[in-house]
């Protein structure tokens, strides 16, 4: 049996061995959630996408952390996206994909620079939770090492989604490098306002940092955050949305990344960064068969 090629690309990255690096898996047609799983803890990456049903512009997908499934991912579809276009449409300079999530279909466009691409990806509109004061958001900040006065004045906490729901926490600068998650209930706590994972931005110098909710892995560059981030500074008018934007993040990781967004005319949040093929190659069908 034949099994299919892995690629390893960074995404939201200025060049190799930068940005947020990505396991992608092709032709995983069959394969068990075990196996997915199993791989993705192997990879070592702070998630991993599975491609199955594959076609000349779609693909069927599949993401994986370390710890679970998720709906929705950002910097996975781009590279994913990006091997699509490697793969089965080399010689074209540009492409269109939509890949088939378990949280909806997502269009992605990738064109070919060099020996590199960039991607992009409509999130469509953000989805706008309440706002949320800061006496409600002790446990929170105290899971995260900070207190009220390190919030922005006048700025409330929201939880905004494009895929995945984060709960925005707007920080001062020097707040930013002081936050370390403690405890083990920042999940728990994060469902009560109907969030799954914190986003703390630095509003005034448009940077970001999250986390896996156990904090044992810092993201380097989390495209499914960044459509809510700059739907939150647009909404506020912290923002023009009629100009595309760039975050920062990784920064503190080692690994400093660029992301882009702009928004479109229906309001659609379109995400977007370079990808930077690394590395490629074959798994070994004994390794397959140990994995029930």
């Amino acid at each position: 049996m034949t099994f299919p090629n892995f690629f390893h690309v960074d995404v939201f990255a200025t060049r190799p061995l930068t940005g947020n690096g990505l396991a992608v898996f092709l032709y995983a047609d069959g394969w068990s959630a075990p196996i997915m799983q199993r791989l993705t803890q192997e990879m070592k990456q702070f998630e991993s996408i599975f491609l199955s049903e594959i076609t000349s512009n779609s693909a069927v997908a599949r993401v994986f952390t370390v710890e679970e499934e998720l709906p929705f991912a950002g910097h996975p579809i781009l590279g994913a996206a990006a091997i699509l276009h490697c793969t089965q449409t080399p010689e074209a300079n540009a492409g269109s994909w939509t890949l088939k999530l378990p949280s909806g279909e997502v269009p992605v466009s990738t064109k070919k620079i060099g020996d590199h691409y960039l991607a992009e990806m409509n999130q469509g509109p953000a989805i706008f939770g309440r706002a949320i004061a800061s006496a409600e958001l002790q446990p929170i900040l105290s899971r995260l090492g900070l207190k009220t006065l390190d919030l922005v004045a006048g700025l409330s906490a929201q939880v905004i989604s494009t895929g995945l729901p984060y709960l925005i926490l707007p920080v001062r600068p020097e707040a930013l490098a002081r936050v370390a998650i403690t405890g083990s209930d920042l999940e728990l706590l994060l469902t009560a306002f109907d969030a799954k994972f914190i986003l703390v931005l630095d509003v005034a110098g448009r940077e970001v940092r999250t986390w896996d909710n156990l904090g044992r892995v810092e993201d380097v560059a989390t495209g499914s955050a960044a459509g809510p981030a700059a739907a939150y500074l647009f909404n506020l008018g912290l923002a023009d949305p009629n100009v595309p934007m760039e975050l920062a993040q990784g920064r503190f990781a080692d690994r400093p990344s660029k992301i882009r967004i702009r928004r479109d005319e229906f309001n659609g949040l379109l995400v977007s960064g370079e990808v930077w093929p690394v590395a490629y190659g074959f798994l070994d069908p004994k390794a397959m068969q140990v994995v029930s």
